[in-house]
């Protein structure tokens, strides 16, 4: 199988990981998304996008994962991320540092999870 043929399709992942009101955050990673959805497009190939914001996992996600007690959403948004061959992530930068959200959410994923995975990071 060519490598045109094995990525005329790809999945993405889009992460936002505002706090409070998270919309200006949320449409940041929809503009990201966006963008690599076009140039996929561009190129003769689509990209599926799905979203996720990390807001709404209102508790500290990786205290809940580490005491085994993660619930569904946040399994959901692993899963999600963990299964797209891409992420476009969007965090405010709040005291010259991401989001408490964002820090915890991918501290779930673990060391090397991602390795290999094309990520484009966009700060708020």
């Amino acid at each position: 199988m060519s490598t045109t043929t094995a990525w005329s399709s790809v999945s993405l992942a889009v992460v936002s990981a505002g706090v409070g009101c998270a919309r200006p955050t949320r449409l940041l990673a929809d503009c990201v998304a966006e963008a690599v959805c076009r140039s996929r497009a561009a190129g003769g190939a689509r990209a599926e996008a799905e979203a996720l914001e990390l807001h709404r996992l209102t508790d500290d996600p990786a205290r809940r994962s580490a005491h085994g007690r993660a619930d569904l959403d946040l399994r959901e948004a692993v899963v999600a991320v963990l299964a797209a061959d891409g992420l476009a992530v969007a965090t405010p930068v709040l005291t010259a540092s991401p989001s408490e959200v964002f820090d915890s959410f991918f501290a779930v994923l673990g060391d090397g999870v991602l390795s290999g995975v094309p990520v484009v990071h966009a700060r708020a």
